[in-house]
């Protein structure tokens, strides 16, 4: 049972018909203002920036491009740029300048067909270099060096493969030092995998049976610590990755939420204890993850297999009858978030007493 009495409430701030289909939103570092990207109905790309205002989002600028957008992200930008990476539904992947709403940085065609996820890295308060990683339908996942035109590392399956499953997910962590950097991988077949760069190896795998829709670690900037996995058929996988066992992986476990599709999970960034669930029945769900007593026990080899905590569901709330396919925290102010459904809406909430946790 969730308490809702002394339960972080959900608060409905802002709420902005669009008229388009937004597929990702995204806080300008540093700012009060947000990015939506999506895809019009005539299959157009479309930017827009509001500034919150005395309750009120109000336009800032607007971009239309040649192609849908389908993911976007800062991670690979500095604060004195705030350049915004997309995916598009060509393939292209494009840095763009919000300033002047020009590309400045762009590669045609790199994937055979759409992007389906996109992350970065080494930008705001990340160590090490900038990079940009990305999923395609063609079922590799790629990762940029803003820097450079090719790939710096191309992750694809086995040609051998009668279906090449595609590439649905993807995410860095690990990035503790300017060598160390990890990567997790989701495909629609249900594959996880987690890749270490440094290593230039497969460090672990496993298979969840239903498509992967997102993954996230808790932060990208520690010792890995914990991975969120969240799947087709309402399913969310935690895993503890502080201990790696040769034989049984890392310790997992897994919840039923939504009764739908789990587009997405978002850890906090100012707790990476509490994450939130976007559900493709309009709902979401704040988690609060409950560590063990102990993060690793010895097996019957003497070697140590971790040991992994329990979920509790802080509370949930009802936001719209579509799916809600973005979703993203403030970095600085502690539960403020936006987000964007497919019933063509963009929404800021406010959620409460986060600092209680």
């Amino acid at each position: 049972m969730v308490d809702t009495l002394n339960a972080p409430q959900i608060i409905e701030h802002i709420s902005k018909s669009l008229n388009y289909t937004p597929f990702d939103v995204k806080w300008i570092p540093c700012s009060a203002k947000l990015v939506v990207t999506g895809q019009t109905p005539r299959a157009k790309g479309i930017i827009q920036i509001y500034q919150m205002n005395k309750g009120q989002l109000e336009i800032v600028s607007e971009f239309q491009k040649e192609y849908g957008f389908k993911c976007s992200t800062f991670g690979a930008s500095s604060l004195s740029s705030r350049d915004l990476a997309v995916g598009d539904f060509e393939g292209n992947l494009i840095i763009y300048d919000l300033v002047k709403g020009t590309p400045n940085y762009q590669i045609k065609k790199a994937h055979k067909s759409i992007i389906n996820a996109i992350d970065g890295i080494g930008g705001t308060g990340n160590i090490g270099p900038a990079e940009i990683i990305t999923a395609g339908r063609d079922g590799s996942a790629k990762i940029w060096d803003p820097r450079t035109d090719k790939p710096v590392v191309l992750l694809e399956p086995a040609s051998t493969e009668k279906i090449l499953p595609e590439c649905w997910a993807v995410s860095f962590g690990n990035s503790y030092n300017n060598e160390e950097r990890n990567v997790g991988i989701g495909y629609d077949n249900g594959d996880v995998k987690l890749y270490d760069l440094r290593m230039d190896q497969l460090k672990w795998e496993t298979n969840l049976k239903n498509g992967i829709c997102s993954i996230e670690f808790d932060r990208k900037d520690i010792p890995m610590n914990k991975m969120v996995v969240t799947t087709l058929e309402s399913k969310i996988h935690l895993f503890d990755l502080r201990t790696l066992h040769p034989e049984l992986g890392y310790a997992g476990l897994s919840d039923v939420a939504h009764n739908s599709t789990i587009w997405g999970s978002k850890f906090l960034p100012q707790n990476r204890d509490i994450f939130i669930s976007m559900g493709g029945n309009g709902a979401v769900n704040i988690y609060k993850y409950n560590y063990p007593t102990q993060r690793s026990v010895m097996d019957e080899n003497n070697i140590p297999k971790g040991v992994v905590g329990s979920l509790s569901v802080l509370n949930t709330k009802d936001i719209t009858t579509q799916p809600i396919v973005g979703f993203d925290w403030h970095p600085d102010k502690l539960g403020l978030a936006t987000l964007v459904a497919l019933d063509q809406s963009v929404k800021v909430y406010l959620v409460t007493r986060l600092n209680l946790y």
